[in-house]
Formats: structure tokens, sequence, C-alpha cells
């Protein structure tokens, strides 16, 4: 599929899939967060013909900047096509390579008027394959406070090297220096992707339709939450369980897999074919690159507490981050629905008294519908022949 089909599959996609009230809702995108600067991407130009016409069909716009500039992205909506547009271009080469940092969001005090949170961090650095060998390295970074107001907090409270917070299975301890040891590169073979064996991913279809039916048998344990681990296939799920489950295989394919640029371009395609997903206005992931917000009609991928008692597991609204420009996924990024708690052990003892933890007694985890709870960004998502350092 060229440029000028992506943009007309686009069109009719919108026509046969939005009604005019989403349609409203989709183009009122500058209600999200506040936008920041614009990015400009590439897109290859389109006859005055074909333009006319996709303007005429859809609100979307993408117009020359100049005559030898590239074009703009006037409007978020197609960003999920135009990244399927751009990621197939540029040379590939021997390994994919990510680095990945991945964070949690925890809150320290004991109420909410004088509590402050603070950002937990891991780094993952992969060299993949197409062998599905890969070496990988990981490193505990520095606890760290989540925002400015966050730091004064924290340093009027003494700047503490080490903090206590509440989580889903008791209190947990973080420390604001970590160990700074080398980075060893442990080397693994036969690398799978939920499931997928290398030859099973070299072998997927680079046309969403058929990509999405191949993914459809995979087996897994598809549930957020469940009491007992069940597999089977994401074609048995239903509705939004099966969009999450989908979007998550399409998280891995466009930042862990080594799959070709044309595989990466249909996971693009399939998932601005699922129903619910919403592409939204820009905001600037944790490491402040500013991408497109794509948001997903799920708010319980994975539970924020786990083994609360009893159990206050909390919601989420998933989102992506994605550059358009270069058809990379920047971050993904969880934003809490329904606020969690963290949970206390049952109080020892036998006075006669009955023992037993109710959801009022549970520490308050301080988290407020909207805020970030964790994200996974992806520092460096690219393509070399440098063998792993």
């Amino acid at each position: 599929m060229d440029e000028l089909d992506a943009l007309r599959h686009m069109r009719t996609t919108l026509a046969r899939e939005e009604s005019p009230e989403r349609l409203a809702l989709r183009t009122d995108w500058r209600s999200a967060p506040p936008p920041r600067s614009r990015r400009r991407v590439w897109v290859p130009a389109v006859s005055m013909m074909a333009t006319a016409a996709l303007v005429a069909a859809i609100v979307v716009v993408i117009s020359p900047a100049s005559d030898v500039g590239p074009p703009v992205l006037k409007s978020p909506g197609n960003a999920l096509l135009v990244a399927a547009v751009n990621v197939r271009k540029g040379p590939t080469g021997k390994y994919w390579h990510t680095t990945r940092i991945d964070g949690k969001i925890y809150a320290v005090g004991e109420s909410a008027a004088d509590h402050y949170k603070v950002e937990s961090r891991m780094r993952y650095d992969d060299w993949t394959d197409r062998t599905g060998t890969s070496c990988y390295a990981h490193q505990d970074l520095p606890a760290r406070p989540w925002t400015a107001r966050d730091r004064q907090k924290w340093q009027q409270a003494g700047s503490p090297k080490k903090v206590r917070v509440p989580t889903g299975t008791g209190v947990g301890t973080l420390f604001m220096e970590a160990a700074r040891g080398e980075r060893t590169c442990r080397t693994a073979s036969d690398r799978r992707v939920f499931g997928m064996t290398p030859q099973d991913l070299a072998a997927l279809p680079a046309e969403p339709g058929e990509l999405e039916d191949v993914l459809l048998d995979l087996k897994g344990d598809w549930e957020a939450y469940a009491p007992k681990v069940t597999k089977r296939p994401i074609r048995a799920l239903r509705g939004e369980k099966r969009v999450r489950a989908l979007s998550d295989v399409a998280g891995a394919l466009l930042t862990r897999a080594f799959v070709p640029p044309a595989v990466r371009a249909a996971a693009f395609r399939m998932l601005a074919a699922l129903p619910g997903v919403k592409v939204e206005g820009e905001t600037t992931d944790p490491l402040g690159r500013t991408g497109v917000v794509v948001s997903l009609p799920l708010e319980t991928t994975i539970p924020l507490g786990l083994s609360t008692a009893p159990r206050q597991l909390g919601t989420y609204r998933r989102q992506w981050i994605i550059n358009p420009g270069d058809g990379t996924l920047l971050a993904m990024r969880d934003l809490v629905a329904t606020p969690p708690h963290g949970s206390r052990e049952l109080p020892p003892g036998d006075d006669g008294k009955p023992r037993r933890l109710t959801a009022g007694s549970q520490p308050d985890r301080f988290h407020q519908p909207g805020e970030v709870s964790e994200y996974e960004t992806y520092e460096v998502a690219e393509w070399t022949d440098s063998a792993p350092n």
C-alpha cells in the first residue's frame, strides 16, 4: 500500500466507522492537555485532485509547508497512518536495538496534605538479531522526585536518601541513590515475543487484516486480573478485552521484536482500525520529547495493586505517545482512572477480637484520576550494524 492508498484507506475507515458525534469529539482534541510545539513530519506529496478530495471527505489536513520543505501535520487525527507510511523508510540493520526506561510513581507521606511523589526507574538495553539471539543489560536507576513541586517537598523533608512507600503488596523502600555498577550484557537465544519464535516473527504478514488474523490465534493469559491463570487465544476475547490484547502485541512488535518495517507499518494500520482507539493532541513523554497521544479504550490492562486486602486494585487509562515523523512508539503511560490503595498486614495476635482489614484501613497511595501511575519509554529504538556493547 503506497502513501496515497494509505490516505484513501484512512478516509474510508473514518467514513465507515465514525458517527458525526464521534467525529466532532475526535476533532475537538484541543480539549485535551495543552499542546506543545508542533512536530513537522515528512509525507510524500499527492496530487492536487487527490488532496482536494481528501480534504473534502475528512477533517484531517496535510498541507505543504513550502515548495521544497516537508508537509506539515495540521491535525494529529491521521497520526497512526502517517506513522505507518514513515516507519517503512530508511535502512534496516543487523540488530534491532532498544534502550527502554520503565518508571513507576509512588507516594511518600502520611496524608494528602504532606505527601510527595517519587519515581522509581529501571533501564534496559537490548540488541536482538533475526535468529532471536539477544544481548540485554539492565540497570537500577536512582529514584527521584516526580515533579519540581515534589522535589521541593522532598528537600523540605531533609532530602532523605531512602523513602518508604505504600505498594500493592505492603510497604516498600526506594533508594534515591542507586548503586552504579557496570552494566553487563547477557546473551539469550531463541528470544520469543508473546510466544512467537524468530521464525514466526519472520513470517508475519505485512497487511493489517492478515496480521490481525494471525495475532488472534496467539494464546496467552490476556486477563487484566484473574485469580486463576487461564490461557486462551485472543480470538476468544470480545470487545475491549480483544483490543487490549491486540494493542499489547502491537506495542511489542513496534518496540521489542525483530520484524521488518513493513510489519511495523501493518501494526500501526491494524491499531488504527481497532474499535475505540482514539488519536488525540500532542504531549511530551517522560523524557521530554514531543509526540502524539493515542488513547486505548481500556482501563484495566494491569492492576495497580495486586495483593491488597480487601483488594483495592485501581484502574487506569493506557496511552501511547508516538512520533509520526519517523514511525516510532516513544512511550506508553498509564493514567489513573480509579485510585488504588496500598495494603497493610493483618495485625498479629489473638485477643478475642475479630481481626480484619477494610478498604478504609488501607494506606492511601495518593493517586488522583488523570495522574501518571507508571510508564515505559523508549530512549532508543533503532536498527544498527554495531555489535552490542
